[in-house]
């Protein structure tokens, strides 16, 4: 049904009404994201218009036949009556009809029952007559080959004596085959001895046959032997016989516990050895069966490997249980040392293999698998774990102690870190079967040494400011003597449970050197990891990259701490700034011409950073900590000299008011003419005292914009000191 074309002012499509899942609340969600309520109640009115109006129409276009239908309709119970009678007639006939062609289809199913029934015994016969027919040509084979020879099937010629074997099996293949087609049958298991006898005279004449041919290196005589085997399916067989009689002698002979431990090479000499067996033993076998490159293709008997499963479990079995001590994990190093070696003689053996398929077979060989699992490869990881890992946490327990002379680390527990790290990936503890543990552990010492700095920031507090040794010049005061006399006494026995600058500069020396060396063992892990096959290394260089940004988390609170310990260091002698009023205010002294002498050991903490520790930290980290402490120092001196300043001025205010109070404006302005006020000159050594420190600061190959409101601090002095000249006496 077509409904009608409504206006295209619709704010709705017409057909969304004849869709099978028309949602109301839908269709009103949808439309009020376009119009208003109002106007979709106003569209729906207008089509609901239009669809009354199509609905009248078309009962008036069909109106004459919904008249005549009820008319059409008269009679019609009547004829259907007349037709119930024959149509049952005809339903009967129909049955009968049925039943009788599935009796016909039965009998038929029946008889073909049978003949199958019939088919399969002939067949079973038949099958059973070519046993018997089989077992007699065999056993006629074999009576005319004793009569001529009392030794049964070993003749003088080698090559008739493979010729009828070959008979001999090939008819035995196709007894094999009518005998497991006949199993259950009671005639077989009468024929059955006499099946036994024929295939243990085959067995032991093959044995006898392969024996003789690898005795007397009779090629022909092999390639007979190798082909009835194959022939009878018995090539597992073959290969079995080769390893007991041709391989195990070789073994038992090579493999001695004694021989191993008689020299330091003895286990690689005796691989060696076990090497030399292929060549030496198997070259006929290997080139009957296609396994050397000399190997004629079109005379080779092929389904044998018999390097995969005639030598190799010989040689497993052999290690395994004459060599015991091979697979002790108790000596990680000498664990190392045999698994290297082993697995160095098993990537040679494997290239004896003819070919890549010949390879797949040996590694997916049962005893090429209990063979691997035998190295307790877990435990030599724990060991390598206890020993990497013990080491850092003994030098993480030790604290902050200072690594040997010649160390590429500044602390200890950074320099047993990187060892730890390189060990992780080095010849001789390294193993690839192990890759992902020791690339576990990798990523486990960067975050345990991450989470120590961390710890060791946290928890310690910084060594209090008389710890640090600051030397100071023949000319201090005698209280700075006093206090820097302590310094020097108390410098070094700060103990483990403080931070001394020193500390805290090796921290961040090895942390750049340990993000600069990172690199270096990523392509170290990258050169490991492709040997192996590894190829996504996004992930390494990502995880790395997660270390990296672990360890330079530390380095905003180390700096932190270092600019802080300075800043207090440096300020306990500005903060003297305050005193300056003290020692001018009615002391008579003299117009100051130089800094004060707190000035000079103000910079020298950081003076003395700069020099004892330039070859040790970057210039650029040296230049950045030397920055943020003067910012801090100078806001906090620009305030000290602003209360200064500023209390000056409201004692000079008072003065002035107690003056004019008493009335001795003559004998004050006889004072006053005598020289510069003690206010003067209070402000003028301030102003000295801020122009030395801008001098040191740039001495320090740093500039005086770069210190946060140095300038300000500048400006404050200088106008204090712009009212001095005119008190000063002429020179």
């Amino acid at each position: 049904m077509n409904l009608p074309k409504g206006p295209d002012s619709l704010c709705f499509d017409k057909d969304v009404f004849m869709k099978d899942d028309f949602d109301v609340d839908h269709f009103v969600a949808e439309c009020r994201k376009r119009v208003q309520l109002e106007e979709l109640r106003e569209d729906l009115e207008l089509y609901y218009k239009l669809l009354k109006t199509a609905m009248v129409e078309l009962i008036n276009k069909d109106y004459a036949d919904f008249v005549n239908l009820s008319t059409n309709l008269v009679g019609m119970d009547k004829a259907l009556n007349q037709l119930s009678v024959p149509l049952g007639q005809l339903r009967e006939e129909v049955l009968s009809l049925r039943s009788s062609v599935n009796e016909v289809i039965q009998a038929i199913d029946d008889r073909l029952s049978k003949q199958d029934d019939i088919q399969r015994k002939k067949m079973c016969v038949l099958r059973l007559i070519q046993v018997v027919r089989s077992v007699e040509k065999i056993e006629k084979i074999l009576h005319s080959q004793s009569s001529k020879d009392t030794a049964s099937l070993e003749m003088n010629s080698p090559l008739l004596t493979g010729q009828i074997l070959e008979r001999i099996a090939t008819e035995f293949n196709q007894l094999q085959f009518h005998a497991v087609q006949s199993k259950g049958m009671p005639l077989l298991d009468k024929v059955r001895p006499r099946i036994a006898g024929i295939t243990a005279m085959l067995q032991q004449s093959l044995e006898g046959l392969l024996i003789e041919g690898l005795q007397t290196s009779n090629v022909d005589m092999i390639r007979h032997c190798l082909r009835t085997y194959a022939t009878i399916d018995k090539t597992r067989d073959a290969e079995a016989l080769v390893g007991q009689v041709l391989v195990k002698p070789y073994m038992d002979e090579v493999i001695v516990e004694q021989y191993v431990k008689s020299s330091p090479s003895g286990l690689q000499n005796m691989y060696g050895k076990l090497l030399e067996f292929v060549p030496h033993h198997c070259r006929l076998l290997r080139e009957v069966t296609g396994g050397a490159i000399s190997s004629d293709k079109a005379d080779i008997v092929p389904g044998y490997d018999f390097l995969v499963n005639s030598v190799w479990p010989e040689i497993v079995k052999g290690l395994e249980e004459r060599i015991s001590s091979l697979f002790n994990p108790g000596n990680p190093d000498a664990f190392y040392e045999k698994y290297a070696i082993t697995m160095d003689f098993v990537r040679k053996f494997e290239r004896q293999c003819g070919s890549q398929a010949s390879v797949r077979r040996l590694r997916a060989h049962a005893s090429y698998q209990s063979f691997h699992n035998k190295w307790n490869l877990p435990v030599y990881f724990q060991l390598r774990y206890k020993e990497i890992a013990g080491s850092l946490e003994n030098a993480i327990s030790d604290g902050l102690e200072e690594a040997p002379a010649g160390s590429p680390f500044l602390l200890r527990v950074s320099n047993t870190l990187w060892g730890g790290l390189l060990q992780c990936w080095a010849q001789g503890v390294y193993m690839p079967p192990l890759a992902h543990r020791f690339w576990k552990l990798t990523l486990q010492l960067l975050s345990r040494y991450a989470t120590f700095l961390t710890e060791v920031l946290n928890k310690v507090p910084p060594s209090d400011v008389s710890k640090d040794p600051v030397k100071p010049l023949p000319s201090s005061a005698s209280s700075t003597s006093s206090r820097t006399s302590q310094e020097d006494t108390g410098s070094e026995t700060g103990g483990p449970t403080a931070l001394s600058t020193k500390h805290m500069v090796f921290i961040m020396a090895d942390l750049d050197r340990l993000q600069e060396k990172i690199p270096e063992l990523s392509d170290m892990i990258r050169q490991k990891l492709e040997l192996i096959g590894f190829s996504n290394f996004t992930i390494v260089s990502e995880s790395l990259a997660d270390s990296k940004t672990s360890l330079s988390g530390c380095a905003p609170m180390l700096n932190r701490r270092v600019t802080h310990h300075l800043g207090e260091r440096c300020f306990s002698y500005l903060k003297s700034a305050s005193e300056v009023p003290r020692l001018y205010r009615r002391t008579n002294k003299e117009v100051p011409t130089k800094a004060s002498a707190y000035m000079d050991n103000a910079l020298r903490p950081l003076l003395q950073l700069r020099s004892d520790y330039t070859d040790v930290l970057k210039a650029s980290i040296l230049q950045e900590w030397l920055r943020i402490t003067l910012c801090d120092c100078t806001q906090r001196y620009y305030e000290t000299i602003s209360d200064v300043l500023s209390s000056v001025k409201k004692m000079e205010e008072s003065l002035k008011r107690l003056k004019q109070a008493r009335k001795t404006a003559v004998s004050n302005s006889t004072g006053a003419s005598s020289g510069p006020s003690d206010d003067s000159k209070i402000r003028l050594q301030l102003a000295l005292d801020v122009e030395y420190l801008g001098e040191q600061i740039q001495n320090m190959g740093l500039q005086t914009s770069d210190i946060t409101l140095f300038s300000s601090l500048l400006e404050l002095v200088q106008g204090a000191r712009d009212i001095v000249p005119s008190e000063l006496p002429a020179p």
